[in-house]
C-alpha cells in the first residue's frame, strides 16, 4: 500500500446485512470505497459482541482493497496473529485496553499487518508521541466504541494536535463514530484522512439495490474533500 493522505472513506460493516458479508464488502467497493472496516467487539472492553477471525477469513476474498480490522477486545494480544492470519491489512488496539500497548504494537507489527492505536473520547494524547515510529494508524473514536449508530462527540482538537505531532510521518489519522457529511467536513480540515461510517453508508441500500451506498459515499467524500480544498 502506497501512504496517501488523500481522503479515504472505510464504510464499517456493522451496518451491513450481517447474512451477506461477502456481497456487502463487494457491494460497498463498487460503490466507491477505499477500506472495508471490521469492527472487532468482546462483550468485555466494550458492551457488544460482533465478530473474530474466522469472519475476517471468510469475507477477505471478497475485498479487493485494504481490509482494516478495529480489535475493540481486551486482552488483545493473544489475538493478533489469528486477525493477521485472516488477511487483516490494519489491526488497531486501544491505548485503554492493556498496560502495554507498546508491546502489543510490536506484535501487530510482527504479525506483517499495519499497526494502528484507537483512542476513545477520554483518552488524552499523553504517551502518543513515543508510540508514533510503531504507527501506521491513529484511530481518533468519536463515539465511545461499542455500538453503530450513535451522535458524534466533536474532537476538532484533538486531532489537530495529533496531526501537528505526526507531523511529516507516514501515519492516517481515521476518526470513528458519528461520520455524516455534516461531519466529515470538521474532521478533515482538523487532519483526519481517514473516514469510517457504517449507518451514514448502508442506509437507503441492499446487495440487491446498492446504488445508495455509491450516493452516500460519495456525499461524505465531497464534503470532506471540499472542506480541505479538494476539487470534487
Amino acid at each position: 500500500m502506497t501512504f496517501s493522505r488523500a481522503i479515504k472513506i472505510a464504510p464499517s460493516i456493522l451496518a451491513a446485512d450481517f447474512a451477506n458479508f461477502g456481497a456487502e464488502c463487494r457491494a460497498v467497493e463498487d460503490q466507491g470505497a477505499d477500506w472495508v472496516h471490521v469492527d472487532v467487539m468482546d462483550g468485555h472492553f466494550v458492551p457488544n459482541i460482533t465478530f473474530g477471525p474466522a469472519t475476517c477469513a471468510a469475507i477477505r476474498p471478497h475485498i479487493r482493497g485494504v481490509m482494516d480490522v478495529h480489535l475493540m477486545i481486551a486482552p488483545v494480544d493473544p489475538y493478533i496473529d489469528g486477525f493477521a492470519k485472516a488477511g487483516a491489512d490494519f489491526i488497531t488496539a486501544h491505548m485503554e485496553a492493556g498496560p502495554h500497548i507498546h508491546r502489543t504494537l510490536q506484535a501487530i507489527r510482527a504479525s506483517g499487518a499495519k499497526a494502528g492505536l484507537a483512542l476513545n473520547p477520554g483518552t488524552g494524547l499523553d504517551g502518543v508521541e513515543n508510540l508514533l515510529d510503531m504507527l501506521d494508524l491513529v484511530c481518533v473514536m468519536t463515539v465511545n466504541p461499542g455500538f453503530g449508530g450513535q451522535k458524534f462527540i466533536d474532537m476538532t482538537d484533538k486531532v489537530q494536535r495529533l496531526r501537528a505531532m505526526i507531523g511529516a510521518r507516514p501515519i492516517h489519522i481515521e476518526i470513528d463514530g458519528g461520520i455524516t457529511p455534516d461531519t466529515a467536513p470538521l474532521m478533515a480540515r482538523a487532519g483526519a484522512d481517514v473516514l469510517v461510517a457504517g449507518s451514514a453508508v448502508f442506509k437507503g441500500g441492499s446487495v440487491e439495490h446498492p446504488a445508495p451506498y455509491g450516493d452516500n459515499i460519495r456525499a461524505i467524500r465531497a464534503a470532506a474533500e471540499g472542506a480541505v480544498g479538494v476539487a470534487v
